[in-house]
């Protein structure tokens, strides 16, 4: 029997989601502080129980109470708290591939949504030591320094272009992701711009499309689709998701193509020699014989995984840094004069301040821990039958750890979890990855995310550089910055203008 799980942390341990011929999904809501040595053991011989859950229907599961409670992940973690449960079982039905890591992926062709297997493997190692390596992050530097320098140049004229000329106002979000956005962009193709830009600095109607459409594919790659669930449905398309997904995939394929096209042909021609960038690189790599690597479909499939996976972690860690930071100014002084200290008056941050910005480090890494980017981590697969809690976890499970419960676990956070606190990070030197998965920022382990100097680097360095370059307020007519999160999704309910002096 086919067995397919998705594991969710809880208040002690690991948990996980199955799917047999009735999907299981499993949900707990932290780690144990000894996780690495107890929370995973061999599964033993004798006969042991699946985790309590709901009543589910025959076949169908708890399908129509997901469906009916709208935002899944939001009706998981209540129903946790309702069973009084640290692993929770909830029959839904079969659970294939997903439509939506299909379609991203290119057919599973890429790295983060590809099982398990060869092309995964092939693909992790070329990401990993071709694309995302010290020597090449150390080379393209220049790359993200230009759109560091770019973003304080387009809030700078934001406040040139004001009335006063000294006081402008910024929605953090678009900045943001705008930044980050640009970065992969230069990494991957060389250029911010698909079409003319503005002089400014500011996206022009390209860009925004084409950012449009890269969120509008995020939203997808964890959201709950009836056809994942029930093969049969698949191809009707009840709930519009591949769609969507399609249209976006559509966008980014027109900005993208004719610049892989005609880059291959440059390679193939001798016009071009050297690489610049992520697509010379996928390009120019070359197999035992001396024959291209990779074909087309990979590489136009790993540059849009690449603009995916860049885009939103970063830009999501600001914008809630910055809210919770201008509702403690306290905390905004303190990070003014570390940058102050290390970086001093004369010149703008650079990358090679960052291990001495502990401070805006530990800022960041509580945006990370108590704000996540998403509910769920990307899913992985158990590998062999597992005990978890006493409870069996199948060889095959598809593994979903809870971001948002994990970092807020009252076992490990002890000191008011949901309250920002950045001083609790400050034991030792600081880093933006967690390899004890007290909360989840760029994941870990044989799956984890290959990109964490490059994420670290994008986080750190916007921060900074806002932080750096101009003084951040509420507008005058706001007493306290509204920090609920949105009903759909855990992103800022109200994306936050804020006043900026430079």
């Amino acid at each position: 029997m086919d067995n397919s799980f998705i594991l969710l942390l809880s208040h002690l341990q690991l948990q996980a989601l199955w799917s047999s011929l009735i999907v299981l999904i499993i949900f707990c809501i932290t780690f144990h502080k000894d996780f690495g040595s107890r929370l995973f053991s061999k599964a033993k011989k004798q006969k042991l129980p699946l985790p309590p859950g709901p009543k589910a229907w025959p076949i169908i599961g708890s399908i129509p109470e997901m469906l009916a409670n709208r935002p899944p992940f939001r009706w998981i973690h209540n129903l946790m708290k309702e069973l009084k449960t640290e692993i929770a079982c909830i029959r839904l039905g079969n659970r294939p591939t997903s439509i939506s890591s299909d379609l991203i992926s290119g057919g599973y062709l890429t790295t983060a949504l590809v099982p398990l297997g060869d092309q995964w493997k092939k693909m992790r190692r070329i990401v990993a030591n071709d694309l995302l390596s010290t020597t090449i992050h150390r080379q393209l530097e220049s790359n993200r320094v230009e759109e560091a320098n770019n973003i304080v140049f387009c809030i700078y004229n934001k406040c040139k272009n004001n009335v006063n000329g000294n006081v402008g106002l910024v929605k953090v979000r678009d900045v943001a992701r705008d930044y980050c956005c640009n970065v992969i962009k230069k990494l991957s193709f060389s250029t911010r711009y698909f079409g003319d830009g503005k002089k400014d600095g500011e996206p022009g109607c390209e860009e925004v499309e084409h950012l449009d459409a890269i969120f509008a594919m995020l939203n997808y790659i964890h959201n709950f689709s009836v056809s994942d669930y029930v093969p049969c449905l698949r191809g009707l398309d009840l709930d519009d998701q591949e769609i969507k997904v399609k249209e976006a995939l559509k966008i980014l394929n027109k900005y993208h193509d004719p610049i892989i096209e005609q880059r291959i042909k440059e390679w193939n021609d001798g016009s071009k020699i050297d690489g610049e960038d992520f697509l010379d690189i996928l390009i120019s790599l070359k197999d035992a014989n001396n024959n291209s690597m990779l074909t087309i479909q990979e590489i136009k499939a790993q540059i849009i995984e690449l603009m995916v996976a860049a885009v939103d972690n970063p830009s999501n860690a600001v914008e809630w840094a910055l809210a919770e930071m201008i509702n403690q100014p306290e905390l905004l002084q303190h990070a003014t004069k570390e940058l102050d200290r290390v970086v001093g008056k004369e010149r703008q941050v650079q990358e090679s301040d960052i291990p001495k910005l502990n401070y805006i480090k530990a800022c960041a890494r509580e945006a990370f821990r108590l704000h996540p980017v998403a509910p769920f981590n990307v899913p992985h697969v158990s590998v062999k039958d597992t005990i978890v809690g006493n409870y069996l976890i199948p060889k095959g499970s598809h593994v979903l750890l809870s971001r948002q419960e994990l970092g807020r676990n009252p076992k490990v956070w002890s000191d008011e979890p949901h309250k920002f606190k950045p001083n609790r990070h400050l034991n030792s030197e600081v880093v933006l990855t967690e390899p004890d998965l007290k909360f989840i920022s760029f994941s870990t382990g044989r799956r984890g995310c290959p990109g964490i100097t490059l994420g670290t680097t994008m986080t750190v360095t916007l921060f900074a550089r806002l932080l750096h370059a101009f003084n951040w307020t509420a507008p005058p007519d706001v007493s306290h910055i509204n920090l609920a999160e949105s009903r759909h999704d855990i992103f800022l309910a109200h994306p936050h203008v804020f006043i900026v002096y430079k």
